[in-house]
């Protein structure tokens, strides 16, 4: 029975439920907070290692939680990624693989294909799933999953098409924003979170909040960012003061809604989500002079000890935090080295509240493992990312410790550079040492395993620019 075929009779259900009373909220239909951060960077909270940013209520939850050390996203930039989220599946199989609307590059050696602009409103999301299952709804924060952020032409592909009954739509600082004044908008998300968590205290709710913090422009007030830059620590290259300014502000709406849970008594019977939509920016910030003195550091943060960052398929534009919290629910305090990603969280959300995942999706359920510790089964996870971004077109395939990453230049225009490169990710987080030449059949296995899984899912691939005119 798939998810159509049950619409229907879940609506039937849970009016049942809901009606008779034989069944508390607390055994059937737990909240679940999904808070998704921006271009979050795998070691920039306390959580994983940071001694530079303050993220004491991130921290805190960490500790009240399963902590993931080796989470991905299905892409390095944010509109699949997010689709993923929506949807369980892979950006690929959308053919939405690239942020919305994408570069316009010409003169490239290789032809990118056109892929979709939105995330169309047949696909069944995460916001359709909990609002038929009876829950209210809330989407507050960062969408970018329409063929433009505002305006009406936006408006027939946003939130509330997707199953959320409350939402309202953000995006970074523009051009006008004062530091002064939540440039970001978290405090705005916040606060809204806590009032929909107030309002919904008595009846099932699913919540994703979304920040733009800690996209570029790095913009904050300047009282905080003075209060990093004055650490000698901020002088490295992997720490940044606007950013530790940024990320504060969101770290405190973080607690804004876990000390709302605890007041209203909400904390047992609730699943909070910490995640990043992609790796951390490390280059190439807007940035607002208007605002700060001239030679201000506008440089952004190295991701080490992982490699780049947003924009590449190495491991500092994919692998992100994750941390899931339910109390006696979820063990505290644990620490889960299981592969996972961010189609991973419909089908586990479908086996939360007992509902079949449908035969299209590309993630697995996380609840068996999240409640017991019980190993994922073995399998591999694919990226294909046929853009130019920070760097070239590229797919990338993880089998258990083995990372394969595939260059689509040399694949097809020929370029004499090589091809792939392998790495050991249990030996080599990094990814310095390239084994490709050194374990050839390896490489091969993986290759043949990669190529497979793309022509299985009919991605959507390059052509060879004739015009391309070498600079």
């Amino acid at each position: 029975m798939t998810l159509k075929h049950i619409k229907p009779i879940l609506a039937i259900c849970f009016l049942f439920v809901f009606a008779s009373g034989c069944k508390q909220k607390s055994d059937t239909l737990p909240n679940v907070i999904f808070i998704l951060a921006d271009d979050l960077g795998w070691p920039q909270t306390g959580a994983y290692g940071s001694d530079y940013y303050q993220t004491p209520n991130i921290d805190q939850m960490a500790k009240n939680s399963m902590r993931f050390t080796d989470a991905y996203t299905a892409a390095p930039v944010c509109s699949p990624t997010r689709a993923s989220i929506m949807t369980g599946k892979h950006p690929a199989r959308l053919h939405l693989t690239n942020f919305i609307p994408g570069h316009n590059r010409e003169n490239t050696r290789l032809i990118e294909p056109k892929m979709k602009q939105f995330l169309s409103v047949e696909e069944f999301t995460i916001g359709n799933l909990f609002s038929q299952a009876g829950y209210s709804t809330a989407m507050f924060g960062k969408w970018h999953l329409s063929p433009v952020k505002f305006g009406p032409q936006s408006l027939p592909f946003y939130p509330d098409k997707q199953g959320f009954s409350e939402h309202f739509v953000i995006d970074s600082p523009g051009t006008q924003s004062n530091p002064e004044m939540d440039p970001h908008w978290s405090d705005l998300i916040g606060d809204a979170s806590v009032e929909f968590i107030r309002k919904n205290a008595d009846q099932p709710f699913f919540l994703f909040m979304s920040f733009s913090a800690i996209h570029s422009p790095l913009v904050e007030r300047a009282d905080s960012i003075a209060r990093w830059r004055n650490k000698p620590e901020s002088s490295k290259p992997e720490n940044n003061p606007i950013i530790a300014a940024i990320l504060a502000r969101m770290d405190a709406n973080v607690g804004k809604v876990l000390n709302a849970l605890k007041t209203l008594k909400l904390e047992k019977n609730t699943m909070v989500i910490f995640y990043s939509d992609n790796g951390g920016l490390t280059q190439n910030a807007v940035y607002y002079l208007d605002f700060y003195p001239e030679g201000e550091d506008i440089r952004m943060a190295s991701q080490k000890p992982l490699r780049e960052g947003k924009g590449w398929l190495y491991e500092g534009g994919i692998r992100v935090p994750l941390i899931i919290q339910w109390p006696g629910m979820i063990e505290e305090n644990s620490i889960s080295h299981e592969v996972v990603s961010s189609y991973d969280f419909m089908p586990t959300f479908c086996e939360l509240l007992n509902i079949e995942k449908p035969d299209d999706l590309d993630g697995i359920s996380l609840m068996k493992h999240i409640k017991s510790g019980e190993p994922l089964s073995e399998r591999s996870h694919y990226w294909h990312f046929p853009h130019y971004h920070r760097g070239k077109p590229c797919g990338a395939i993880r089998s258990g410790n083995w990372k394969l990453i595939e260059w689509f230049e040399p694949a097809l225009a020929n370029t004499g550079e090589p091809v792939f490169e392998l790495y050991n990710l249990k030996e080599d987080i990094g990814e310095s040492i390239d084994l490709s030449e050194s374990l050839p059949e390896t490489t091969m296995r993986l290759a043949n395993e990669l190529k497979s899984w793309r022509n299985e899912l009919k991605v959507q691939h390059l052509t060879v620019n004739p015009k391309y005119l070498i600079e």
